[in-house]
């Protein structure tokens, strides 16, 4: 884990590199709006194929085949009988997919942000990044594989290589080919993911036994994983759950030039803590999935009841920390070139905003995974994310007028808590048997170290000069004052982590 949490680390640092190398070249401007539009399919693309949707599915059907595989002995490999029965379907289908939304994309463009003045940039753009819907689903599938079987590092080295591909192309072509560049830089990364993971896939496959004939009778096992009762719930989920960008986009195409690139740098930035947080579950999830397969749900439950308390206490430090420092972070990250002072304060009051919805955020994506991780069909998870889009989108509609993009935020973070409270509360009845009251409470002391934390963060930065010194300074007081409060209430999560940084650091290197 400690690996792959390392990756994950430099993948998140190099997306700010990628963003501040497109804020730098083009602002929050038309031109960035346009990009951003565009990469609204990777976007989609890569929390419906190669995070929440494929890895939902296909988590739990390797997990299924491997347990099956051991069962077998030598009577064949379901591993390598679950690949080749989904794998070149799977990649037929998302090829075309991706060309029909290439011959689609002024209509695209039109659906997603009808307010747009000129819409022709981002129908290049978005012609651009379709080839993700091919690319980032062949990466989930390799990625979910590979996660079943033990292998992390890989699937947390693809966003490396993907922010590698944006960034180098960006600044080779800018000049010629202005945003364009950045769009064409998303389909090199894409390639590059693929490429990433594709020797280690290749290996624990050829690895496998060759397939034996299914006697008659016997049931198809992993297969029926992917069949269309359970792929449905799935992947409606995952999408509804990615609505809520589509809401955002959609209202603040109305707002003035910039208002998407605001709410997208403050999104990027305000959701690292939830990256690192999510690293949590994404470890574990084949493990909650295991446990289901083989019948120990208290296994899987004490699992799933330490992942959420620890990934909220994580969340909620960073939370702290976006809260505390918004000012600081935007205009260390960003303000140069093409980004001026008006842009960083309307992207650090967005960022701030949006960070009240962390928790819940974090919550959906760590709760979605034991829903699923039986393999069977629920629609529980769809039916608590509708509610939440409701929220986001009629809250929305109210807030944009008079409060902007502030307002948007604020109907994210609205919709997506409502989301994450109905889950939790379904979840004792519906996957594992854990208590909705308990987890609440273990997360009610961080929450209150992280107001604590938040305020003491905001006042020492106003104090110190200069915001590389006042990002400095904040960055060690609202840590320690998280510690510290965790510690006087009383917060068992936040010892876990601390001992778990003194196991992976034991001589304080």
């Amino acid at each position: 884990m400690a690996g792959a949490g390392g990756l994950t680390v430099v993948a998140a640092v190099l997306g700010l590199v990628r963003d501040q190398a497109v804020a730098r070249l083009f602002g929050a401007s038309h031109a960035s709006d346009a990009f951003l539009i565009a990469w609204t399919v990777p976007e989609m693309a890569a929390t419906l194929l190669i995070e929440d949707g494929m890895a939902l599915l296909l988590v739990p059907a390797f997990s299924h085949a491997l347990t099956r595989r051991a069962a077998t002995g030598h009577r064949g490999d379901p591993v390598r009988a679950l690949v080749a029965g989904t794998l070149p379907r799977l990649s037929a289908a998302l090829a075309c997919l991706g060309a029909l939304l290439a011959a689609g994309a002024p209509w695209a463009v039109g659906v997603l942000a009808p307010g747009l003045r000129d819409p022709a940039l981002a129908v290049d753009c978005t012609r651009l990044t379709a080839v993700t819907v091919f690319t980032f689903g062949v990466t989930g599938y390799f990625s979910a594989a590979l996660r079943a079987h033990g292998h992390f590092l890989a699937p947390a080295g693809v966003y490396i290589a993907y922010n590698i591909g944006i960034i180098t192309t960006t600044l080779a072509l800018h000049s010629l080919w202005g945003v364009r560049a950045a769009a064409a830089g998303v389909a090199v990364g894409s390639v590059l993911m693929i490429l990433t993971q594709l020797p280690t896939f290749v290996r624990l496959v050829l690895r496998g036994r060759a397939r034996a004939p299914r006697r008659r009778g016997e049931p198809e096992g992993v297969t029926a994983l992917l069949g269309a009762t359970v792929l449905a719930p799935v992947v409606l989920f995952v999408m509804s759950r990615q609505s809520q960008v589509l809401v955002e986009r959609f209202l603040a195409s109305s707002l003035s030039e910039g208002a998407i690139s605001h709410l997208n740098y403050a999104q990027k930035v305000a959701q690292l803590p939830m990256v690192l947080a999510m690293m949590i579950c994404t470890v574990t999830f084949p493990v909650v999935a295991r446990a289901m397969a083989a019948g120990d749900h208290e296994g899987a439950r004490r699992r799933v009841g330490r992942d959420l308390a620890l990934a909220g206490t994580v969340v909620l430090l960073g939370t702290a920390l976006v809260v505390g420092l918004a000012p600081e972070i935007v205009e260390v990250l960003f303000q140069r070139g093409a980004f001026d002072a008006a842009d960083t304060a309307a992207t650090a009051g967005v960022m701030r905003v949006y960070a009240l919805g962390l928790l819940g955020h974090t919550l959906v994506g760590a709760l979605c995974r034991p829903y699923f991780s039986a393999g069977r069909p629920t629609w529980f998870p769809l039916r608590a994310m509708a509610a939440g889009l409701l929220v986001t989108t009629g809250c929305g509609l109210l807030l944009t007028g008079p409060c902007g993009a502030e307002g948007i935020a604020a109907a994210n973070a609205l919709g997506i808590s409502t989301t994450a409270v109905l889950m939790l509360l379904g979840l004792r009845a519906h996957a594992v048997a854990v208590r909705a009251g308990a987890v609440a409470l273990s997360l009610l002391r961080p929450a209150l170290a992280a107001a604590v934390a938040g305020l003491a963060g905001s006042l020492t930065a106003s104090s110190v000069p200069g915001p590389l010194p006042a990002l400095a300074a904040g960055c060690l007081v609202v840590p320690a004052s998280f510690l510290l409060t965790c510690l006087a209430l009383g917060a068992p999560e936040a010892l876990h982590l601390l001992a778990l940084v003194r196991q992976r650091f034991p001589h304080g290197r």
